[in-house]
Protein backbone atom coordinates (compact mmCIF):
# COMPACT_ATOMS: atom_id res chain seq x y z
CA UNK A 1 0.00 0.00 0.00
CA UNK A 2 2.25 2.86 -1.52
CA UNK A 3 1.44 5.79 -3.07
CA UNK A 4 -1.12 7.05 -1.17
CA UNK A 5 -3.05 10.33 -1.75
CA UNK A 6 -4.41 12.72 0.94
CA UNK A 7 -7.67 11.50 -0.14
CA UNK A 8 -10.18 10.69 3.54
CA UNK A 9 -10.50 7.21 2.14
CA UNK A 10 -6.68 6.99 1.76
CA UNK A 11 -5.87 8.66 4.69
CA UNK A 12 -8.30 6.16 6.70
CA UNK A 13 -6.32 3.16 4.68
CA UNK A 14 -3.04 4.51 6.29
CA UNK A 15 -4.36 4.85 9.29
CA UNK A 16 -5.94 1.24 9.85
CA UNK A 17 -2.59 0.14 8.86
CA UNK A 18 -0.17 1.88 11.36
CA UNK A 19 -2.97 1.56 14.15
CA UNK A 20 -3.04 -2.63 13.11
CA UNK A 21 0.65 -3.13 12.99
CA UNK A 22 0.85 -1.08 16.43
CA UNK A 23 -1.45 -3.56 18.24
CA UNK A 24 -0.22 -6.80 16.73
CA UNK A 25 3.69 -5.74 17.14
CA UNK A 26 4.23 -2.47 19.17
CA UNK A 27 7.27 -2.37 20.85
CA UNK A 28 7.32 -2.02 24.93
CA UNK A 29 9.56 0.22 26.57
CA UNK A 30 9.27 2.03 30.30
CA UNK A 31 8.50 5.35 29.13
CA UNK A 32 5.61 4.51 27.33
CA UNK A 33 4.11 3.06 30.48
CA UNK A 34 3.87 6.23 32.20
CA UNK A 35 2.23 9.62 31.53
CA UNK A 36 4.73 11.11 34.72
CA UNK A 37 6.14 14.57 32.80
CA UNK A 38 9.04 13.93 34.27
CA UNK A 39 10.20 10.74 32.91
CA UNK A 40 9.09 11.23 29.49
CA UNK A 41 11.07 14.49 29.41
CA UNK A 42 14.06 12.64 30.75
CA UNK A 43 13.15 9.83 28.15
CA UNK A 44 13.00 12.43 25.34
CA UNK A 45 16.47 13.53 26.02
CA UNK A 46 18.16 10.49 26.42
CA UNK A 47 16.56 9.02 22.79
CA UNK A 48 18.22 12.30 21.04
CA UNK A 49 20.72 10.77 18.85
CA UNK A 50 20.87 7.43 21.32
CA UNK A 51 19.51 4.04 20.30
CA UNK A 52 16.44 2.48 22.41
CA UNK A 53 18.10 -0.72 23.61
CA UNK A 54 21.46 2.06 24.87
CA UNK A 55 18.75 4.26 26.64
CA UNK A 56 16.54 1.24 28.59
CA UNK A 57 18.93 1.01 31.04
CA UNK A 58 19.94 4.25 31.85
CA UNK A 59 16.10 5.62 31.62
CA UNK A 60 15.40 3.24 34.60
CA UNK A 61 19.45 3.78 36.33
CA UNK A 62 18.01 7.85 36.32
CA UNK A 63 15.01 7.43 37.59
CA UNK A 64 16.27 5.92 40.88
CA UNK A 65 18.78 8.23 41.45
CA UNK A 66 16.71 11.26 40.29
CA UNK A 67 13.32 10.33 40.95
CA UNK A 68 11.91 13.38 40.05
CA UNK A 69 12.40 17.27 38.98
CA UNK A 70 13.18 18.56 42.08
CA UNK A 71 15.92 15.97 43.22
CA UNK A 72 17.95 16.53 39.93
CA UNK A 73 17.31 19.99 39.83
CA UNK A 74 19.29 19.86 43.62
CA UNK A 75 21.69 17.36 42.81
CA UNK A 76 25.43 18.47 41.69
CA UNK A 77 26.40 18.54 38.04
CA UNK A 78 28.94 16.20 38.52
CA UNK A 79 26.72 13.39 39.97
CA UNK A 80 24.22 14.60 36.91
CA UNK A 81 26.70 13.60 34.45
CA UNK A 82 28.27 10.44 36.25
CA UNK A 83 25.07 9.55 35.53
CA UNK A 84 24.62 9.78 32.15
CA UNK A 85 28.27 9.02 31.15
CA UNK A 86 27.46 5.88 28.41
CA UNK A 87 24.54 7.48 26.60
CA UNK A 88 27.01 9.92 24.21
CA UNK A 89 26.67 13.48 23.57
CA UNK A 90 27.06 14.82 26.75
CA UNK A 91 25.43 18.13 26.32
CA UNK A 92 22.41 16.79 26.79
CA UNK A 93 23.04 16.04 30.68
CA UNK A 94 23.61 20.10 31.13
CA UNK A 95 20.75 20.73 29.18
CA UNK A 96 18.47 18.08 31.26
CA UNK A 97 20.24 19.55 34.18
CA UNK A 98 19.77 23.42 33.40
CA UNK A 99 15.83 22.46 32.19
CA UNK A 100 15.14 20.79 35.81
CA UNK A 101 16.16 23.68 37.82
CA UNK A 102 14.20 26.25 35.41
CA UNK A 103 10.99 23.97 35.50
CA UNK A 104 11.39 23.91 39.31
CA UNK A 105 11.73 27.64 39.27
CA UNK A 106 9.58 28.81 36.76
CA UNK A 107 6.92 26.29 36.29
CA UNK A 108 6.54 25.40 39.96
CA UNK A 109 8.11 22.04 39.15
CA UNK A 110 5.26 20.98 36.65
CA UNK A 111 6.57 20.25 33.20
CA UNK A 112 4.91 22.95 30.89
CA UNK A 113 2.16 21.03 28.16
CA UNK A 114 2.90 23.80 25.73
CA UNK A 115 5.28 23.37 23.16
CA UNK A 116 6.12 27.05 22.66
CA UNK A 117 6.92 26.82 26.71
CA UNK A 118 9.02 23.53 26.13
CA UNK A 119 10.98 25.33 23.44
CA UNK A 120 12.31 27.86 26.33
CA UNK A 121 14.18 24.83 28.04
CA UNK A 122 18.19 24.39 27.12
CA UNK A 123 18.38 22.00 24.79
CA UNK A 124 15.01 21.59 23.43
CA UNK A 125 13.98 22.07 19.91
CA UNK A 126 10.98 21.95 18.11
CA UNK A 127 10.82 17.94 18.08
CA UNK A 128 11.72 17.49 21.62
CA UNK A 129 9.26 20.04 22.66
CA UNK A 130 6.34 18.87 20.28
CA UNK A 131 7.14 15.05 21.41
CA UNK A 132 6.89 16.15 25.19
CA UNK A 133 3.90 17.36 25.03
CA UNK A 134 2.54 14.67 22.87
CA UNK A 135 3.41 11.93 25.18
CA UNK A 136 3.41 13.72 28.69
CA UNK A 137 0.22 15.20 27.75
CA UNK A 138 -1.58 13.27 24.86
CA UNK A 139 -1.71 16.58 22.49
CA UNK A 140 -1.85 16.75 19.19
CA UNK A 141 1.46 18.20 18.01
CA UNK A 142 3.05 17.71 14.59
CA UNK A 143 6.58 16.63 14.53
CA UNK A 144 9.45 14.20 12.75
CA UNK A 145 11.61 12.31 13.55
CA UNK A 146 13.58 9.31 11.97
CA UNK A 147 11.21 6.56 12.17
CA UNK A 148 8.58 8.50 10.90
CA UNK A 149 10.35 10.55 8.65
CA UNK A 150 10.81 6.73 6.88
CA UNK A 151 7.18 5.90 7.37
CA UNK A 152 5.34 9.37 5.47
CA UNK A 153 8.14 9.09 2.76
CA UNK A 154 7.91 5.04 2.09
CA UNK A 155 3.72 5.41 1.94
CA UNK A 156 3.28 8.85 0.37
CA UNK A 157 6.92 9.49 -1.93
CA UNK A 158 7.68 6.00 -3.25
CA UNK A 159 9.40 7.28 -6.25
CA UNK A 160 10.45 10.24 -4.88
CA UNK A 161 14.21 11.94 -4.14
CA UNK A 162 14.88 15.00 -2.42
CA UNK A 163 11.69 14.77 -0.39
CA UNK A 164 11.45 17.81 1.90
CA UNK A 165 10.57 17.82 5.77
CA UNK A 166 8.41 20.99 4.83
CA UNK A 167 6.07 18.53 2.69
CA UNK A 168 6.30 15.41 5.62
CA UNK A 169 5.07 17.93 7.90
CA UNK A 170 2.24 18.84 6.35
CA UNK A 171 1.13 15.07 5.99
CA UNK A 172 2.14 14.63 8.97
CA UNK A 173 -0.54 16.93 10.02
CA UNK A 174 -3.57 16.05 8.13
CA UNK A 175 -3.17 12.07 8.37
CA UNK A 176 -3.07 12.54 12.60
CA UNK A 177 -5.15 10.10 14.58
CA UNK A 178 -6.30 12.91 16.96
CA UNK A 179 -8.32 10.28 19.12
CA UNK A 180 -5.05 9.25 20.02
CA UNK A 181 -2.17 11.08 19.43
CA UNK A 182 0.48 9.36 21.84
CA UNK A 183 -0.69 5.65 20.55
CA UNK A 184 -0.17 7.31 16.89
CA UNK A 185 3.22 8.38 17.14
CA UNK A 186 4.13 5.20 19.17
CA UNK A 187 2.78 3.18 16.07
CA UNK A 188 4.61 5.50 13.80
CA UNK A 189 7.97 5.03 15.55
CA UNK A 190 7.52 1.09 15.61
CA UNK A 191 6.11 0.51 12.33
CA UNK A 192 9.08 3.04 10.88
CA UNK A 193 12.17 1.04 12.56
CA UNK A 194 10.85 -2.08 11.33
CA UNK A 195 10.50 -0.73 7.74
CA UNK A 196 14.58 0.52 7.90
CA UNK A 197 15.38 -2.86 8.78
CA UNK A 198 13.55 -4.65 5.90
CA UNK A 199 13.86 -2.54 2.61
CA UNK A 200 16.70 -0.05 1.87
CA UNK A 201 15.86 2.94 4.53
CA UNK A 202 13.67 5.34 2.94
CA UNK A 203 15.21 8.30 4.51
CA UNK A 204 18.16 8.12 2.02
CA UNK A 205 15.58 10.03 -0.08
CA UNK A 206 15.21 12.87 2.17
CA UNK A 207 16.60 16.08 1.47
CA UNK A 208 18.04 16.08 4.74
CA UNK A 209 19.44 12.96 5.01
CA UNK A 210 23.04 12.95 6.30
CA UNK A 211 24.45 9.85 7.19
CA UNK A 212 26.23 9.80 10.89
CA UNK A 213 30.12 9.83 10.93
CA UNK A 214 32.09 7.25 12.90
CA UNK A 215 31.96 7.16 16.27
CA UNK A 216 35.83 5.84 16.07
CA UNK A 217 38.78 8.24 15.81
CA UNK A 218 36.19 11.06 16.12
CA UNK A 219 36.26 14.05 18.09
CA UNK A 220 33.64 12.51 20.26
CA UNK A 221 35.47 9.49 20.99
CA UNK A 222 38.38 11.56 22.83
CA UNK A 223 35.78 14.05 25.10
CA UNK A 224 33.65 11.07 25.99
CA UNK A 225 37.05 9.34 27.06
CA UNK A 226 37.82 12.93 28.75
CA UNK A 227 34.76 13.14 30.16
CA UNK A 228 34.82 9.40 32.03
CA UNK A 229 38.73 9.69 33.33
CA UNK A 230 37.97 13.06 34.71
CA UNK A 231 34.04 12.13 36.47
CA UNK A 232 35.77 9.76 38.19
CA UNK A 233 38.69 11.82 40.14
CA UNK A 234 38.22 13.35 43.29
CA UNK A 235 40.26 16.10 42.41
CA UNK A 236 41.15 18.26 39.45
CA UNK A 237 43.56 16.24 36.87
CA UNK A 238 46.10 18.07 34.90
CA UNK A 239 46.19 17.53 30.94
CA UNK A 240 49.91 15.69 30.98
CA UNK A 241 48.19 13.61 33.52
CA UNK A 242 45.16 13.05 30.82
CA UNK A 243 47.32 12.51 28.05
CA UNK A 244 49.62 9.88 30.26
CA UNK A 245 46.44 7.98 30.76
CA UNK A 246 44.66 8.29 27.79
CA UNK A 247 45.91 6.78 24.23
CA UNK A 248 45.12 9.69 21.89
CA UNK A 249 47.21 12.96 20.01
CA UNK A 250 47.99 15.71 22.41
CA UNK A 251 46.68 18.09 19.78
CA UNK A 252 43.11 16.10 19.86
CA UNK A 253 43.18 16.22 23.51
CA UNK A 254 43.35 19.68 23.84
CA UNK A 255 40.98 20.35 21.62
CA UNK A 256 38.67 17.98 23.51
CA UNK A 257 39.05 20.07 26.68
CA UNK A 258 38.76 23.11 24.97
CA UNK A 259 35.35 21.79 23.39
CA UNK A 260 34.08 21.20 26.47
CA UNK A 261 35.71 23.90 28.71
CA UNK A 262 33.05 26.30 26.12
CA UNK A 263 30.60 24.41 26.78
CA UNK A 264 30.36 24.91 30.23
CA UNK A 265 30.88 20.98 31.17
CA UNK A 266 34.20 21.05 32.60
CA UNK A 267 36.24 24.01 34.55
CA UNK A 268 40.14 24.57 33.73
CA UNK A 269 41.73 25.76 36.80
CA UNK A 270 45.44 26.26 37.87
CA UNK A 271 44.84 22.75 39.65
CA UNK A 272 43.89 21.20 36.77
CA UNK A 273 40.43 20.09 34.99
CA UNK A 274 36.97 18.99 36.54
CA UNK A 275 33.62 18.63 36.21
CA UNK A 276 31.83 21.98 36.38
CA UNK A 277 29.56 23.05 39.36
Amino acid sequence: MVGLSQSAGDIEKFQNAILDFYAQQGRDFPWRSTCDAYAILVSEFMLQQTQTERVCPKYAEWLHRFPSLESLACAPFAHVLQAWIGLGYNRRARFLHQSAKLIVERYCAVVPDDPSELKKLPGVGDYTAAAVACFAYNKATVFLETNIRAVFIRFFFPDTHQVSDRELLSLVRCTLYEENPRRWYYALMDYGAVLKRKIINPNRRSKHYVKQSPFEGSLRQVRGAVLREISGMQHAVREKTLFAKLSFEHERLSRALDSLVSEGLVVKTEAGYSIAD
